[in-house]
């Protein structure tokens, strides 16, 4: 009987770990925001390269120090290999007698994102750019939102008990992020870094916060302004986070799982203090607790590029389920 139960087990082992091979083998590689191109020379190095670039390699919204959107790497058809149809977005460029665009799901791994470009001319080529270049800045945004949010299940989360009880909500908040403040309706959760930190707040506020005079943007920014005073000091005394005034933050109307929700983008700065960095605001109108729901992601690394921590941020506020 002995013998039998080790020889079930082995086999057991065996099958997890072929399973996880399996998985490994099926799985997409590659850095967040990372685009691969497979385009010739010619083309990379005219007017379709440069509306390429122009598109999908704008500056970020929301931070003073210019970054592109996605990072795009080219590559030449002969170099398009098994290694690189492993990675999660790639483009396809074919100056061909076949004109149109397609996008296809995990064509050679999973998950990724397959969009082809064809056409008989330059001039054609500029114009299927131009007209799918927002769906596939969607699709990608979308897919590398859901691989932040694997990454971070995968490291280990935190218990989402106390949120469900302090805000009827579940969100899934990586096991590295601390509770920097906790009080009855507000929490401030902060993850070191060696370049600086990032961090979330959740804290629920009355309707007529937000909703007083229609004046929105204002309202959010009032709003930011006074959860800082109470809350986010620096070091010093007389330090406070506020919205950053010589940059105006953009606001959105959006939806947040159904539910109405004001998306704002913008900067904070540290009062008497040198300390700023880009924010990302989501007040969400939780009619079922009389209340907006606010999350806020924000950072403070100076000598590092944000634009990568923004997704994760991201990723981490559109885990939120009510």
């Amino acid at each position: 009987m002995k013998r039998i139960k080790q020889i079930l087990l082995f086999a057991f082992v065996l099958c997890v770990v072929a399973c996880k091979n399996k998985d490994d083998a099926t799985a997409s590689k590659g850095d967040i925001n990372e685009i691969s191109i497979v385009i010739d020379d010619v083309l990379w190095n005219s007017e379709v390269g440069d509306d390429l670039r122009e598109n999908l390699a704008a500056p970020v919204d929301g931070l003073t120090q210019e970054e592109p959107l996605f990072t795009l790497n080219q590559y030449h058809e002969s170099a398009f290999d098994e290694i690189l149809k492993k990675g999660r977005n790639i483009i396809l460029v074919d100056n061909n007698d076949d004109i149109g665009f397609t996008s296809k799901k995990n064509t050679f791994c999973a998950p990724q994102n397959v969009f082809t470009f064809s056409a008989k001319t330059i001039d054609e080529l500029r114009d299927l750019i131009y007209m799918h270049s927002d769906e596939i800045i969607k699709e990608i945004k979308q897919t590398e939102i859901a691989e932040n949010q694997k990454r971070n299940e995968k490291l280990g989360l935190l218990d989402e008990a106390r949120f469900k009880e302090q805000f009827g909500i579940s969100i899934m908040l990586p096991a590295s992020y601390n509770c920097a403040i906790e009080a009855d309706d507000f929490v401030w959760l902060k993850k070191d870094m060696p370049s600086g930190n990032t961090n979330i707040l959740l804290y629920s506020i009355p309707y007529d916060r937000i909703e007083h005079d229609k004046t929105i943007l204002h309202n959010i920014i009032t709003m930011r302004d006074s959860i800082g005073t109470m809350y986010i000091h620096g070091k010093d005394k007389g330090t406070y986070m506020k919205t950053e005034e010589a940059y105006s933050p953009s606001l959105f109307m959006t939806s947040f799982k159904d539910k109405p929700a004001f998306e704002t983008r913008g900067n904070w700065e540290m009062e008497n203090n040198f300390m700023n960095g880009p924010f990302l605001n989501y007040a969400i109108r939780d009619d079922k607790h009389q209340c907006y729901l606010v999350v806020e992601g924000f950072i403070y690394s100076p000598s590092s590029p944000k634009r990568d921590l923004i997704v994760e941020l991201e990723s981490i506020i559109k885990s939120i389920q009510f």
